[in-house]
């Protein structure tokens, strides 16, 4: 392969990246799907392709969707272990953040919302709402006709657009982050029952440990397990590898609660605001999902820690 063909590759490969994210909820199955693209792409006879841009994004999200159709991930994600992985602020995979649906599209809540459509509307919905293609450029990619891409739209909007959120600049994140772990750290549940709206969620994976998601509704529910949570115990640290640090941080345009060991992300809480509380609490502990975010962190400068030992 050439320079320039490869140049022209090159020139898309974030995009496609966080197309693929968008998709599936996996930055490792994202990378992927980038590098099988880039392997029909090396294949492909380049001088023939009109539109590089069109023709990857068509390869991309076919590939992407292939995954998404495949048993095992139907499998994986009927039974209810699977959430999507977190990513940190100024990730490139996260890929354009300028509009409001372009947030949107990224966070962890509506990414768990995406699950309950089929993956042509997951598609149709992420080209729309993320990319803004036009709905005769969703149908040459996907194979269907425009009217089928009006409708998939709709429906995936309806069940985007059912659950709203509140969107907070980086400082008021993070002064949200700092009152619920003094909430929870606190012992009161009554500090994290007000914290919390009166139908309020959470979600974790139980560090991977569990066969299915652990689940908590309404708040006091809540917070009596994220009081139990925030309890320190030996346990705890021996499964972590040490007394983790907490620190405030944005993940998936999201404000989040981040523990480190030794610069190690060993787990993350985001938050998902309606007003002035929050609506859901989801927790990611298990390694293989922290993967990249270490990665960020590691190579990010972030602000001191909430709590130094925990």
């Amino acid at each position: 392969m050439d320079a320039a063909t490869l140049e022209r590759f090159e020139a898309s490969r974030d995009r496609l990246a966080s197309l693929a994210y968008r998709l599936l909820g996996s930055a490792a199955d994202a990378e992927d799907v980038v590098q099988d693209a880039f392997l029909r792409w090396q294949a492909a006879d380049t001088d023939r392709i009109e539109v590089p841009e069109a023709w990857l994004t068509k390869v991309a999200t076919n590939l992407a969707l292939d995954r998404l159709r495949s048993a095992t991930a139907r499998r994986e994600r009927t039974v209810g272990d699977w959430l999507p992985e977190p990513l940190l602020e100024g990730d490139p995979m996260l890929g354009p953040l300028d509009t409001v649906e372009q947030r949107e599209s990224v966070t962890v809540a509506v990414l768990l919302l995406l699950e309950r459509l089929t993956p042509t509307e997951r598609a149709v919905y992420v080209l729309r709402e993320a990319f803004s293609h036009s709905h005769k450029e969703i149908a040459q990619i996907l194979d269907i006709t425009e009217s089928a891409s009006q409708q998939h739209a709709l429906r995936a909007r309806r069940h985007v657009r059912a659950e709203s959120r509140t969107e907070v600049d980086r400082a008021a994140a993070l002064k949200i982050v700092e009152a619920f772990v003094a909430a929870a750290s606190s012992g009161r549940t009554e500090a994290l029952v007000a914290l919390l709206t009166d139908d309020a969620t959470g979600l974790s994976d139980g560090a991977g440990l569990m066969a299915t998601l652990m689940r908590y509704t309404g708040p006091e529910q809540m917070a009596r397990v994220l009081r139990a949570g925030f309890k320190p115990t030996d346990a705890k640290r021996r499964l972590a590898g040490g007394a983790p640090a907490l620190h405030a941080a944005v993940v998936n345009d999201a404000p989040a609660l981040v523990a480190t060991v030794d610069d190690h992300v060993v787990g993350t809480i985001v938050l998902d605001l309606r007003g002035d509380k929050i609506a859901k609490a989801i927790a990611t502990a298990a390694p293989a999902r922290l993967h990249r975010l270490t990665a960020q962190w590691q190579t990010t400068p972030h602000d001191p820690p909430l709590v130094e030992r925990w």
